[in-house]
């Protein structure tokens, strides 16, 4: 067995036999051998390391982002390098810097940053791969990793429509992330396939943050009349809506039904627990990983096609049930 062979088996690279890669790996582990990265990364002048950057402030989507990514990578040679970046739409350039200098193997690019067209033109000038995950825009560039935000946003509003909920409030994430845009999309398709109206100034911005969340459902829950339903755009937002109907004395789901959107572990710890959409963000997180980690490695069987989509799923729960009488 050449010296080729064994290394393919303890990398786990492709073009090896199960059987082979079997026995290597039961030789290392009675020697107790132990690749090192570092002589590897400096033989193969690659530095192992995959790049994860994102801006969303929500904390439950940030960790089933990062343990998505992390748990891909455990077994394996490559290591995650999380890169948080602030106000990413107005600084792509110095993202795309900070990408480029930090020496990455391979970048994973959650929103908004998948969806930038500057950024995404440095990365391709200078050869550096990337995985986007849930873009809207440009689906054709990189390796995509999706999930149909107009219909799971559709799905969510319908829910509460059917119920017969008339008087909704809508409180939106961050305006510059187009998972936003695609969210609000799919809730006008679900209003106008009910031949109903949306009441524009029960329209809000929240900033897919709890605190911006809880402010401004506060204000909505105080208006007469008051709405019904909240449809919140992130768990962070619907279960901030909830604490406020709870502040002002108001019973959910009796008096004011909310749903939001992720899945998020916050969504099922709330109590009742929230109705939302499940947005696969760590199984995402995981795939777009393991196919930037086979296109690094040469393995096109595993990276085409270049597009896969994730399903959504709507979880009815225990906050929405229809309007009070």
């Amino acid at each position: 067995m050449t010296p080729k062979t064994v290394s393919r088996a303890l990398n786990d690279a492709p073009h090896v036999s199960e059987k082979v890669r079997q026995k290597v790996k039961e030789a290392a582990e009675a020697l107790d051998y132990h690749p090192n990265i570092a002589a590897q990364s400096l033989i193969a002048r690659r530095s192992y390391l995959i790049g994860l950057t994102y801006e969303r402030p929500s904390p439950s989507y940030v960790v089933e982002l990062q343990n998505g990514a992390l748990s891909r990578l455990e077994t394996g040679r490559y290591r995650l390098v999380v890169l948080p970046f602030s106000q990413v739409t107005s600084r792509q350039e110095e993202l795309g810097k900070l990408l480029l200098r930090a020496g990455l193997d391979g970048v994973l690019l959650a929103p908004p940053a998948c969806d930038q067209s500057l950024l995404l033109d440095m990365l391709d000038r200078q050869k550096l791969p990337y995985a986007r995950i849930t873009p809207h825009s440009e689906l054709d560039r990189g390796l995509v990793v999706a999930m149909d935000e107009v219909a799971a946003g559709e799905a969510v509003a319908a829910h509460l429509l059917t119920l017969g909920h008339r008087r909704m409030a809508i409180i939106l994430g961050d305006p510059s992330h187009a998972a936003s845009i695609g969210r609000m999309d799919g809730y006008r398709r679900a209003f106008e396939k009910a031949g109903i109206a949306i009441d524009q100034d029960l329209v809000v911005t929240g900033d897919f943050t709890f605190d911006v969340g809880y402010r401004v459902a506060l204000e909505l829950l105080r208006r007469s009349p008051r709405p019904t339903a909240i449809l919140a755009q992130n768990d962070d937002m619907a279960v901030a809506a909830m604490a406020a109907a709870r502040e002002l004395g108001l019973a959910i789901p009796q008096e004011v039904s909310v749903a939001g959107f992720d899945n998020s572990e916050v969504s099922r710890t709330a109590w009742p627990q929230l109705t939302t959409v499940n947005q696969p963000v760590r199984e995402m997180a995981w795939d777009a990983a393991d196919r930037l980690i086979a296109a690094l490695d040469g393995d096109s069987e595993v990276q085409e096609p270049r597009r896969r989509d994730h399903p959504h799923e709507l979880l009815i729960r225990a906050s929405t049930v229809p309007p009070p009488a």
